[in-house]
């Protein structure tokens, strides 16, 4: 159980890391308008799909395995992180998703930057688990 758990978990975390990738194009490239609409939706999907499932069998996992408990430092750390991400995440989704608003430039660039650090940051936490 715990190798699916943990499979999934990191599969979760590449979507996260590709959603990224996909909102990065949108937001700094200098693609037209079809193009944006054209990447949008998988960028999106990947993020949701890849952030519930982070955190859906992140907290599995800490409840599973015994050496871990969900208040230790490294993964409230995460879990803080992935709502930071979120955060900056949900507005640039929909400040992407809807083609008929002006876009904010300034405001897409400030939004992905934040949910891309924050998403780097829970990848160091993880790998590293300062203080397990």
């Amino acid at each position: 159980m715990y190798d699916w758990l943990l499979f999934l978990h990191v599969l979760a975390a590449f979507l996260v890391v590709a959603g990224v990738v996909a909102y990065g194009v949108v937001v700094l490239g200098s693609a037209g308008d079809a193009a944006r609409r054209v990447l949008a939706a998988p960028a999106r999907a990947l993020w949701n799909v890849g952030g519930v499932g982070t955190l859906v069998l992140g907290v599995w996992l800490a409840l599973y395995v015994d050496g871990y408990e969900l208040w230790d430092a490294w993964i409230l750390a995460a879990i803080v992180l992935w709502f930071v991400a979120s955060a900056a995440g949900g507005p640039l989704s929909r400040g992407i998703r809807d083609a008929a608003a002006p876009r904010d430039r300034g405001r897409e660039r400030v939004l992905f930057a934040v949910a891309a650090l924050a998403s780097a940051a829970i990848l160091v936490d993880m790998i590293v688990k300062p203080g397990a």
